[in-house]
C-alpha cells in the first residue's frame, strides 16, 4: 500500500472517529480522556482556591467537589447567607476540614475599586493563594435589536471587566511568587453564537479574547490558564438573567431536561479540566457538542447546519423550550 494511501487511510477513520465518538461524551474528547488517563482531581489537595460566584450554580458545586479534595477555599459572592450555606454544605462533604479551611468573602465582583482589599484579605488569611476561579456572572435572554446599550454595559461589567480587574491583580501576585494557576468559566456562547443572547455572547467572547491574549503574551507555563465552556447546565440560571431592559430580569423558572448536563457532573470536569491545566475545555451533552465542533472546525458548513436548524431549534437545545419569540 502506498504511503499517501496509509495517510489518507488514517485521516478518514481520524475524522470519523472525532464524527462518532463524541456523541457518547459529555465533554470534549480532550478533556474526557484526561478524565480517564490524566491526574486525579485528588492531586489538588492543599491547594487554595478562591471561587467567586460561589453561591449558586456551578461555583456551588465546584466548591463542594474541590472540598472533597481537601482544598482550602475562598467562597466570593454578595450573599452572604448563601455563602455560609454553600460553606456548611463544604464541611459536610469532607469531615477532615478544618470550619477554618473554607472562608465566606462578601463581595459584590463588580465593585472594582475593593478588589486588591479583597485579595488581602485573602492572603493575610491563607499565606498564599494557588488558583483563581473566575465563575460570577448571568446569562441573558432577549432579541438582540431591543437590547438597550446600558444592559450591555452592566453585563459586561458583570462578565468581563469584574474578571479581568481581579485577574489583573492575581496575575501579578502569580509572576510575583513564579506559579499560579487562573481559571475562567466562559461558555459555548464564547465560541458558538447564540441566539437570542447577544450581550451574553458578546462578553463571552470577549473573555476568550482577553485571557487567550494574556496565554498568548506570557507563555508561562507554571502560571495555566484555563478557560472551560460548558453548554446548557441544569442551574437556576433563566431567573436571575438579563433582558433587554435595564434593571430587569427574565425571571422564568429553568426547567429540568435531559439535554442539560447536571452541576455536580460540570462542577467535576471543571475539576478535571483545572488539576490537567487544560487550556480549553467543553462542557456539554452530544448534539451541543458536535455542533460546537463544526461550527469550530468546519465553520462553513457550521453556518450552513446552524441556518438549517434555525433559532427556535436552539432555542429549545438550550432551554428546553422557547423563551424568546419575534414579534
Amino acid at each position: 500500500m502506498a504511503f499517501f494511501e496509509i495517510i489518507g487511510i488514517i485521516t478518514v477513520v481520524y475524522y470519523v472517529f472525532y464524527l462518532i465518538y463524541p456523541w457518547f461524551l459529555d465533554c470534549d474528547l480532550g478533556l474526557s480522556l484526561q478524565e480517564t488517563f490524566g491526574q486525579p482531581v485528588d492531586k489538588l489537595r492543599g491547594k487554595v482556591v478562591w471561587i467567586t460566584g460561589a453561591s449558586s450554580g456551578i461555583g456551588e458545586h465546584l466548591a463542594n467537589v474541590l472540598a472533597k479534595a481537601h482544598c482550602k477555599l475562598i467562597l466570593s459572592a454578595r450573599r452572604a447567607n448563601e455563602l455560609a450555606r454553600v460553606k456548611e454544605e463544604c464541611l459536610k462533604v469532607n469531615p477532615h476540614l478544618q470550619e477554618t479551611d473554607v472562608e465566606v468573602l462578601v463581595m459584590d465582583i463588580c465593585d472594582v475599586a475593593n478588589h486588591r482589599k479583597h485579595f488581602e484579605h485573602v492572603i493575610a488569611k491563607f499565606g498564599k493563594l494557588d488558583i483563581l476561579v473566575n465563575n460570577a456572572g448571568r446569562s441573558q435572554r432577549a432579541s438582540w435589536e431591543k437590547i438597550d446599550l446600558q444592559v450591555d454595559k452592566e453585563l459586561f461589567d458583570l462578565n468581563v471587566f469584574s474578571h479581568v480587574s481581579l485577574s489583573r491583580i492575581v496575575y501579578a501576585y502569580f509572576e510575583e511568587i513564579g506559579h499560579g494557576h487562573m481559571v475562567v468559566v466562559s461558555s459555548l456562547a464564547g465560541i458558538v453564537g447564540i441566539p437570542f443572547s447577544g450581550s451574553y455572547t458578546g462578553s463571552k467572547h470577549a473573555l476568550h479574547g482577553y485571557f487567550e491574549s494574556l496565554r498568548a503574551e506570557k507563555q508561562n507555563k507554571n502560571i495555566p490558564i484555563s478557560i472551560v465552556c460548558p453548554g446548557a447546565v441544569q442551574t437556576p440560571f433563566l431567573s436571575e438573567s438579563f433582558t433587554d431592559t435595564v434593571g430587569e430580569k427574565f425571571g422564568q423558572v429553568t426547567q429540568h431536561a435531559k439535554n442539560k448536563v447536571s452541576p455536580e457532573r460540570c462542577a467535576h470536569l471543571i475539576a478535571v479540566a483545572i488539576v490537567n491545566n487544560i487550556d480549553e475545555s467543553w462542557i456539554a451533552h452530544s448534539t451541543a457538542l458536535q455542533l460546537t465542533y463544526l461550527v469550530k472546525y468546519y465553520p462553513s458548513l457550521g453556518r450552513m447546519i446552524l441556518q438549517l436548524l434555525g433559532p427556535i431549534f436552539l432555542q429549545r437545545l438550550r432551554d428546553n423550550k422557547v423563551t424568546v419569540t419575534e414579534k
